[in-house]
This record gives C-alpha cells, sequence and structure tokens, in this order.
C-alpha cells in the first residue's frame, strides 16, 4: 500500500473520529487522532479478522488499553465493514453499542478498557491463552497475534510492567504492545513526555524485543509490524506521536484532552484533512482455516477424597480436592496462582493439569486481569490466592465483572481466623468486594463435604463468582446425601421451643453449633443455621425460621468486619419485616495471635454468642 493512499485512510479515521465526538458533545478526539497512522498500518497491513466468526481461534485481536480512544476503534472496525459508518453516530448515546470507552456491548472489544493499564494484562491472558489451550497442526501458520495499543500516559501504571514481566517470562512471541507516545496526558506532560527512549529502554529491560519509530512515517511503522510479527519474544512498538496530529490547531496542545471539537472547530479540521475519500476502507485477510487441537489432559480422571462425618479437614484443601475433579470433567478449566498454590491447594491441580496451571508469581493486579483474556477466548479461570490480597486488585474485578467475564474467585486464609499471622494477611473486607459486584455470587462453605458440592454449583454460572476458604481445619459435619444449591442454607439445630435464630456462615457455623450446646445445658434453645451462599442470601429459610422461634430476633456471626459483610444481606433481605438484626461482626483491626484467642477477642466466638443471647433474654 502506498504511503498516500495510507495516509488518505488515516484520515479518514480522524474524520469519523472527529465528526462522532462533536455530534455527542464529548469524547477525546485528540487522543485518537495520535494513533491513526499507526492504526491505519495495521489494518491494512497486518489485522487478520474474519467478521463473520468473530471468536475464530485463527483470528488476530486487538485490545484498546487507552481506552478514551474508543471512536478510533469503532472507526476501524466501521472501515472494515463490520457495519454501516454512520452507525457510529450514535456515540455516547443510552442504548449504543459505541459507547465511551470500549465494553462487551462493542461485540469487538477483548474486555472493557478506560481504567488505564489494565489492556496489556489482558492482551497477555489472550496471547498465553491461544498458547497454553491450542496446537496448530500445521506449523507453516503464525499463532494469532495480540495487539495491544497504549499511551504513554497509562505506563506510569505498575500493572503494565508486572504484564510485561510475565510475557517475558513466558514468552509471548504472539503479544505486540504498541504505545502511543504522544507526549501528553490529560492534565500535563506526561512522565517523560517527548522522550519516547524511556519507554523502549524499559521494555528491553523486560525482555521485550523494541522498535522505535516515528508513528507518522508510515515507512516506519510498516518496518516495525513486520519485525514485530516474526518476532521470537514479545515485542514492543513505541511510536512517538503527536497528540491531535492532523488539525493544526490542536496538534501538540495542551488542555485538548477530553474535549470535542465545537461544529466551526469541527469544519476547520475537516477542511484541513481533505480531500477525504469516504468510499475507503480496509479488507481485512482471513488466515486459513487449519486443523487446530486442543491440549488434552495429561492424567487420567483422579479418585476424589470422601470425606469421613466428624473428621477434621480444612475448607481450602477441600477446595482443591474439588478442583481436581471439576478438571478432570472439563479441559477449559484454567487456575492461575500467584506463588501460594501450597496454601489455596491448587498445587495439586497443577501437577495433574500443568498445561493449565499458570503462574501469574506476586502480581495480583496482572493476574486478575490475564484472567480477563482466557475468559473472552471461552475458557473457565479461577483466581486464588489469599483474600486480602484480592482486595489489592479491586479495580480489575471491578473492571472484570463490566467486562462480563466468567471468572471464579477463592479467596484463602480469610478472617481473624488465621491467627499468628496478623492483621495483613486477614482477609476482613472482601465479602464486602465482591458483594458489591451486580450479579455476583458469594459462598463460604463450613466443611469440606458443603464445599466439595458447592464448588460445581459455581461452574454453571456466569459472571463473577467468590468463594471463602478457611485456613484451618474444621470438623465434618455434612454428608454425601446432602445437598448445597447456591442460595440455600442448612439448619443445623431446631426445637420447637427455639428462642431466637443464629445466622452463622464458615467458621462461625462450628462457634455457633458450641454455643447452642452449651445452652441447650442451661435450658435455652436457639435456631442455628449454616447460611453457606452470603450472596444470594436464603431470605426464605430466614423468614420461616424466624417465623418460628418465640422471639422474632436474628443474630448474625461472621468472621469480616462489620459493615458490608453476611449480616448486611441479612439486614437487606429482612427489609421489609418487622425482626430485629443482631449483627456479630470484627469491629477492631485485629493483631497476631492464636485462632481461639483472637475469634474470642473479636467476639465472635462461641462465648461471645451464648453472651449475646443472653443480653436478649435479660431485656425480655
Amino acid at each position: 500500500m502506498s504511503a498516500s493512499l495510507l495516509q488518505q485512510k488515516a484520515n479518514l479515521l480522524r474524520s469519523i473520529c472527529l465528526s462522532s465526538t462533536t455530534r455527542a458533545g464529548s469524547g477525546h478526539p485528540s487522543s485518537c487522532l495520535s494513533a491513526c497512522d499507526i492504526a491505519a498500518v495495521m489494518f491494512d497491513e497486518y489485522f487478520h479478522y474474519d467478521l463473520l466468526a468473530p471468536d475464530s481461534f485463527m483470528n488476530d485481536r486487538l485490545v484498546l488499553s487507552k481506552g478514551h480512544s474508543a471512536p478510533l476503534l469503532y472507526a476501524l472496525f466501521g472501515m472494515s465493514g463490520a457495519y454501516p459508518l454512520s452507525d457510529i453516530d450514535t456515540l455516547r448515546e443510552l442504548g449504543s453499542s459505541f459507547e465511551g470507552h470500549p465494553t462487551p456491548h462493542f461485540p469487538f472489544a477483548q474486555g472493557a478498557t478506560g481504567s488505564l493499564g489494565q489492556g496489556l494484562s489482558i492482551g497477555a491472558g489472550l496471547a498465553i491463552g491461544l498458547r497454553k489451550r491450542y496446537q496448530i497442526s500445521d506449523m507453516r501458520y503464525q499463532m494469532p497475534k495480540i495487539y495491544v495499543l497504549l499511551g504513554d500516559g497509562e505506563m506510569a501504571e505498575g500493572q503494565n510492567w508486572e504484564a510485561a514481566n510475565f510475557a517475558s517470562h513466558y514468552e509471548l512471541s504472539n503479544l505486540i504492545a504498541i504505545v502511543d507516545a504522544n507526549g501528553l496526558g490529560q492534565s500535563q506532560k506526561t512522565m517523560f513526555g517527548e522522550d519516547a527512549g524511556q519507554y523502549e529502554e524499559r521494555f528491553k529491560a523486560f525482555g521485550f524485543i523494541t522498535h522505535l519509530v516515528d508513528g507518522h512515517d508510515f515507512e516506519q511503522i510498516n518496518e516495525a509490524f513486520r519485525k514485530a510479527n516474526d518476532s521470537k519474544a514479545p515485542a514492543a512498538i513505541i511510536a512517538k506521536t503527536t497528540k491531535g496530529k492532523g488539525v493544526s490547531f490542536i496538534e501538540g496542545k495542551e488542555g485538548w484532552h477530553g474535549k470535542a471539537l465545537s461544529e466551526e472547530e469541527l469544519a476547520r479540521a475537516l477542511e484541513e484533512l481533505t480531500p477525504l475519500d469516504k468510499e475507503l476502507r480496509f479488507d481485512l485477510s482471513v488466515q486459513v482455516e487449519i486443523a487446530v487441537s486442543a491440549i488434552k489432559n495429561s492424567n487420567s480422571i483422579l479418585s476424589i477424597k470422601q470425606y469421613k462425618k466428624d473428621s477434621q479437614i480444612a475448607t481450602r484443601e477441600a477446595f482443591g480436592d474439588a478442583l481436581i475433579k471439576i478438571g478432570s470433567n472439563d479441559d477449559q478449566v484454567m487456575v492461575l496462582d500467584a506463588d501460594v498454590q501450597n496454601s489455596t491447594y491448587t498445587q495439586e491441580f497443577g501437577k495433574a493439569y500443568p498445561e493449565r496451571f499458570i503462574q501469574c508469581f506476586i502480581a495480583e493486579q496482572n493476574m486478575v486481569s490475564v484472567a480477563v483474556g482466557l475468559s473472552k477466548l471461552g475458557l473457565k479461570p479461577v483466581v486464588a490466592t489469599f483474600a486480602s490480597f484480592l482486595t489489592r486488585a479491586a479495580d480489575q474485578i471491578r473492571m472484570a465483572a463490566i467486562s462480563r467475564s466468567i471468572i471464579h474467585f477463592c479467596g484463602s486464609h480469610v478472617g481473624v481466623e488465621i491467627g499468628e499471622d496478623g492483621p495483613s494477611q486477614m482477609g476482613l473486607e472482601d465479602i464486602a468486594l465482591f458483594g458489591s459486584i451486580p450479579d455476583s455470587i458469594i459462598v463460604q462453605p463450613s466443611d469440606a463435604v458443603s464445599m466439595a458440592k458447592i464448588l460445581p454449583e459455581l461452574f454453571l454460572r456466569q459472571g463473577i463468582t467468590y468463594t471463602r476458604t478457611l485456613r484451618p481445619k474444621t470438623p465434618v459435619i455434612y454428608t454425601e446425601d446432602d445437598d448445597f444449591p447456591i442460595g440455600g442454607s442448612k439448619v443445623l439445630v431446631k426445637s420447637s421451643n427455639d428462642l431466637l435464630t443464629v445466622l452463622a456462615t464458615g467458621i462461625t457455623v462450628h462457634e455457633a453449633l458450641a454455643a447452642a450446646q452449651i445452652l441447650e445445658e442451661e435450658g435455652i434453645s436457639i435456631r442455628v443455621v449454616d447460611c453457606y451462599s452470603i450472596k444470594p442470601v436464603d431470605k426464605e429459610t430466614i423468614l420461616s425460621s424466624i417465623e418460628a422461634t418465640r422471639e422474632k430476633i436474628v443474630i448474625t456471626v461472621e468472621d469480616h468486619y462489620e459493615h458490608g459483610g453476611f449480616g448486611d444481606f441479612v439486614l437487606d433481605a429482612l427489609s421489609e419485616s418487622q425482626a430485629k438484626v443482631i449483627k456479630m461482626a470484627v469491629r477492631s483491626i485485629s493483631e497476631s495471635g492464636r485462632k481461639d484467642e483472637l475469634m474470642h477477642e473479636s467476639l465472635i466466638d462461641k462465648d461471645a454468642i451464648v453472651y449475646e443471647v443472653k443480653k436478649v433474654i435479660a431485656t425480655l
């Protein structure tokens, strides 16, 4: 393709970005304009994509990490024939697929972006997912490429370098990072301004093959793409560009980020871009479909442990056992670890199915976004680490939900019950985090049997699921005949003369059972319910328990901070009832100590439950 024709296509991209944002009255046109020349070369010469089969294994993929440049993404696929260009006129309107930042409402988006710094991790997830999940039987064909377009402003985000480290370690030669280094951020120059070479040095240090080019020189851009596509290691193209390129009165000027042109300014800009051939299009070539085979399990189906009643088993260990069983029946399950596999008990899955185990090392933010990429491929990622460390990836989890990802999270070492490791390791905010996500599911089994029964149920669900597992061993209280549907609960202790109901979850179920026995010996009967499903909570059983007790009172007991925890889900469920809810939860920052000491100090053990019940009696 001649440089002249490429320039015309790039300018048509610019005109679409400018016109659509002016029509919308908002957007980030200047950030689009700087990347149009790079994008034109990519789509004209290198990007392979079957618009009729967007999920095809052979498709290249583009992750727009600088999500505020969404109009450019929409223009690229529009000029490729995915839809009439006039459709983009609905940019930023309610109900439009063309949102202000890409989401799955736009079918060619690889993930929701806009919270900057996550795109390279999503790209790495796509790249390693293709590498691990499939084998190409005809090596004349390259593995499809994953292109990630980044802004230089977002390169200040540390997650990019977690992703770069990850990509280099796994030699993801099918991953190509493209940095649009226009030197200007939202409010001032970017960290290195016009010194784009700084990004090249950093990518080199992380093991990437780098190419520093003039981002408006088509010959240099083309050569960089050619070399990057032939690379045996992950590649980075650092393109020195000018923000607002093509429109003289905004080129390289501060104060234009996130600002749409007025109608008068648009007319001036389009005049500078003329002549515009509005019939120009990209002809996306499609790689010939070849024989592709999935990697098969390397192990036969393993026998699954049976748990005897009253035996002592940690739910985190039962989680690992259940994962192996699920993995033996479904080769789309992928497990991601952050160097805690021997604590979360995912290491046995890794031994059984090494090709479906991804070690992400101690980089939880990258790990979550890698899972987003895996989910986009139709795989079933499991992200397991300490519950406390998942909270550091709160934004990544939030964006995973916006991406409509299907990810199964597991947080171990929850609450003060972990003991001597101290407060930095205690997951006490995790229910609040996952509970805030619409349509998420949260479960906390209290024993090994319930864990083994619940986990397969989660794999039948869409969206974000979260399982809380316990560090200490707990007695098995259920049998193989028990079932645990999502949204259910188990009434463990009841009589016709119950005073009130104690609702417990996880470790506090065992404390509630012990408290019930102490009280029974004193002639006081209470009802005990194991609320293994926290979200959705079992409203029906809770209401029926209230109706069956003398006092319309429930006590919730949990090893989590008070606000945003299990107790609040119960309060919500009972908002239209006349029942009184007493919340027992961790109300202060804990410290190192033995499990029993810490639960006693936090007032969530059996003694605290007995005290609370007697306090209720004293007021009657």
